[in-house]
């Protein structure tokens, strides 16, 4: 799945800025074409914010670009998330329960921050936006890795790592959770969108039996068995889970940019797959 020797690789998971990526759209294209990948996906944090200017990058430096979304959910009390790839980016219907789960993160952010306010680490959202050295667009939003950066340029985390492993990761002082939709109905908006839903990095999760549930009810295209944070008993696990529930298993590096110097997740290509996999998602998704 990561054989470099093959043409034509493609990494199906990338973020920009238009949600916490550090990078606009076509930096993520023109580092691609960098890295010899044939092409890549943008699948931002619920938004379709930036495909339109990656989609005229990837026709200028002839890399195809996937028009994807992950979107952020809950089951068993953890945040999981979905990725959709060839959604339609002007669905009316998907733009606007995307807008109501940006509102949601934008009250999560609200409660971090008063967290850390109790904390000791006083925090606004101006500070971080400043951070951002640019206007925010009414269709990105500002996730916890804004609020990590923020964290450490005032001093109170040593690096991003630092800042998520002792404050911001799930079930440390400062995270903060908020009622959302579940993983089930975050993929029948997929597949409402013309798109394939597939399973985000399940080994961030921590229980593949809730994994082995959520496939059973939700009935997902694919699932990332390739991701930055899985090892190769991960990734063994996940093809296997693939194989039992017949789904396309996927690759991504879930690229956020560089902050402080550090690649965050992994960089871009780092997880791969090759053209024929990304055609039986395409398929999948009802496309030919």
């Amino acid at each position: 799945m990561n054989d470099t020797a093959l043409q034509e690789l493609y990494d199906l998971h990338t973020h920009t800025r238009a949600s916490d990526g550090m990078n606009d759209p076509a930096g993520n294209i023109r580092l691609a074409k960098e890295k010899g990948l044939a092409g890549i996906a943008i699948t931002d944090h619920d938004t379709v914010a930036g495909i339109e200017e990656a989609l005229e990058a990837g026709r200028q430096y002839g890399i195809t670009v996937v028009p994807g979304v992950e979107i952020s959910t809950v089951a068993g009390g953890r945040d999981i998330h979905v990725l959709g790839y060839f959604i339609d980016v002007a669905d009316h219907k998907l733009l606007g329960r995307l807008q109501k789960l940006r509102e949601t993160r934008e009250a999560r952010n609200d409660l971090i921050l008063e967290k850390l306010q109790a904390l000791g680490m006083p925090l606004t959202l101006q500070e971080i936006k400043d951070g951002l050295g640019r206007p925010l667009r009414p269709d990105e939003s500002i996730g916890r890795p804004h609020i990590a950066d923020a964290l450490v340029r005032k001093g109170y985390a040593d690096n991003m790592r630092d800042a998520f492993d002792r404050y911001l990761g799930e079930g440390k002082p400062a995270y903060a959770s908020v009622p959302r939709i579940s993983p089930e109905e975050a993929m029948q908006w997929i597949r409402e969108a013309g798109g394939a839903p597939v399973l985000a990095h399940p080994g961030l999760y921590g229980d593949d039996e809730l994994v082995r549930r959520i496939i059973a009810s939700g009935k997902p295209v694919g699932i990332e068995v390739y991701h930055s944070d899985h090892g190769a008993n991960e990734e063994q696990r996940y093809l296997e889970i693939a194989a039992q529930f017949d789904l396309v298993p996927t690759a991504g590096s879930d690229y956020h940019g560089v902050r402080q110097g550090v690649v965050f997740h992994g960089d871009i290509g780092s997880r791969s797959l090759s053209l024929c996999v990304l055609e039986e998602l395409r398929v999948r998704s009802g496309l030919k």
